[in-house]
């Protein structure tokens, strides 16, 4: 097979040509997407970007460790499990991301009723990220995500702190202290921060501790008019 000749071998000197040489081939920025809040196996990356085959899915993987993007690392202990991260560089591909999205959901064929892998939501989530006002205190909430494009798959964790300055989402290994703790389905929770359904009108949506506080990561999370839409 060919390979496609880059902007730069047609004299293109553009940075932005440069950057579509770099993360433009197809499925590339998806990877990228997945990698943005922390390391996966080449398995969690299959399972997490539907419809990518091992072939491409390890293309573009060498793609992103040659160009100093991503790198892959063996994880200490037994086992001689191997993940994929983002380099400092890589990571910096987060406002690519972010400015996509907030691009993008203006389209009128924005296909908002198809669903999102958990990292996915809560990027969209990090990209709406307001600080909090009229509120004492900073104020955590851990949340828990099952991906409804599957079943049978294990809950991933993330903890998210408010204050007035802002508001901040990471992935965790498991879940520490917070004021409040919400679980919910991929599905259900993308309803909510995304389409602006109520968590009272959400049942499947499970909310423990201090309500108000989890109220209060919606508001300070979710898509709004102002945000594009």
């Amino acid at each position: 097979m060919t390979s496609r000749r880059s902007y730069g071998s047609y004299n293109d000197g553009c940075a932005a040509a440069h950057a579509l040489d770099l993360i433009g081939e197809r499925w590339t920025m998806i990877v990228v997407r997945e990698l943005l809040l922390g390391p996966k196996r080449f398995v969690d990356l299959q399972r997490d970007v539907l419809g990518i085959g091992p072939g491409i899915l390890t293309r573009r993987l060498h793609e992103l460790t040659a160009n100093g993007i991503a790198v892959r690392r063996r994880l200490p202990g037994p086992g001689r499990v191997d993940v994929y991260e983002l380099t400092s560089w890589g990571r910096q591909l987060e406002v690519v991301n972010s400015t996509l999205s907030a691009w993008a959901v203006q389209s009128p064929s924005m296909p908002f009723e198809a669903d999102m892998s958990p990292d996915t939501l809560v990027l969209a989530m990090r990209t709406h990220a307001r600080p909090v006002t009229n509120h004492p205190g900073p104020r955590a909430v851990s949340l828990t995500l099952t991906d409804s494009r599957h079943e049978n798959l294990s809950s991933v964790y993330y903890h998210a702190v408010m204050t007035a300055d802002a508001t901040v989402i990471d992935r965790v290994t498991e879940l520490g202290r917070a004021d409040a703790a919400i679980a919910a389905s991929t599905h259900e929770w993308k309803a909510c921060i995304i389409g602006g359904t109520p968590l009272t009108r959400l049942p499947g949506i499970s909310v423990t501790g201090d309500r108000s506080t989890a109220e209060l990561l919606v508001t300070a999370t979710s898509l709004r008019s102002d945000d594009g839409v």
